[in-house]
């Protein structure tokens, strides 16, 4: 949980969406994008934006400071893959920060050498709990976060489920199965997806499927608002209706996926020593 409160501080970062023009990288040629004529049906121009506004949240409807809107089928897949992915994220955020908050916590060990989940949660807020973690946990942690990042964007995986890749008219949010009996299968099997791992969802009726997502996104947006608030109040910064909760405060820097005790990791302390200088 400690990881997903990083994440959702980072996925603000910002980046740079994929154009229109041809795009070719390779990942044993799976990630190798054409320049076929959008013939999804998922939303991909500003009235379909517009449309989806309505949807979501009536009263506000459709808000574009960015001209989103404007931008090409590709790049309106992008952002709309982000925004699913980032406010998952910030959903898992948000309730590990309330539950590591509350000194919530698994009760056996954590590593061989001896050290608990009780220990990491005595360091003090999410923030300190995640510094307070061996480097190979962390490293374990971002290793994982790394694979499942590939493994959703991997264009023959996403092919083998039926789907193409967001920016090629896929399904933005979709992430593969894990658990496969195909050529892409792991050597060892997975028994769970990483997405509805129960097939809870597996039966919902299109017209109850289709709330959900909806439900999904609003939530997500909330839930980034609520994470960042909660890191807000943590910097001592005032955030009505949080700044008073007596959130413990982090004297850290929450954009630094590493701290002191990493110094043994290349360049950690060449970037802990730019940290406060570059504002």
């Amino acid at each position: 949980m400690a990881l997903s409160l990083q994440l959702a501080s980072v996925s603000f970062a910002p980046a740079m969406a994929p154009a229109r023009a041809s795009v070719s990288m390779s990942f044993t040629d799976s990630f190798s994008f054409d320049s076929k004529p959008w013939t999804s049906t998922e939303v991909s121009d500003k009235a379909g934006l517009e449309a989806l506004a309505k949807k979501l949240n009536p009263t506000v409807g459709y808000w574009d400071p960015l001209n989103i809107g404007e931008s090409s089928p590709e790049t309106i897949g992008w952002f709309r893959h982000a925004e699913i992915k980032h406010g998952r994220v910030a959903m898992a955020a948000f309730v590990g920060y309330c539950v590591q908050s509350n000194g919530i916590c698994f009760p056996w060990a954590l590593t061989t050498s001896g050290i608990t989940y009780s220990d990491i949660s005595a360091a003090g807020g999410p923030a300190d709990q995640w510094d307070a973690l061996p480097t190979a946990a962390k490293l374990q942690i971002l290793g994982v976060i790394g694979f499942l990042e590939m493994w959703s964007e991997t264009s023959a995986v996403l092919k083998m489920d039926g789907t193409e890749h967001y920016v090629r008219g896929g399904k933005p949010g979709y992430f593969p199965k894990l658990s496969r009996k195909d050529e892409m299968a792991f050597p060892h099997p997975v028994p769970l997806n990483l997405w509805d791992p129960f097939g809870f969802t597996a039966k919902l009726t299109p017209e109850r499927k289709e709330k959900a997502l909806l439900a999904e996104i609003n939530n997500g947006r909330l839930a980034m608002i609520g994470t960042m608030g909660l890191i807000s109040a943590s910097k001592g910064l005032q955030v009505p209706g949080l700044d008073t909760l007596g959130i413990k405060p982090y004297a850290g820097e929450i954009m630094a996926p590493f701290s002191a005790g990493d110094a043994s990791l290349p360049y950690v302390s060449d970037m802990l020593s730019k940290i406060g200088t570059l504002y």
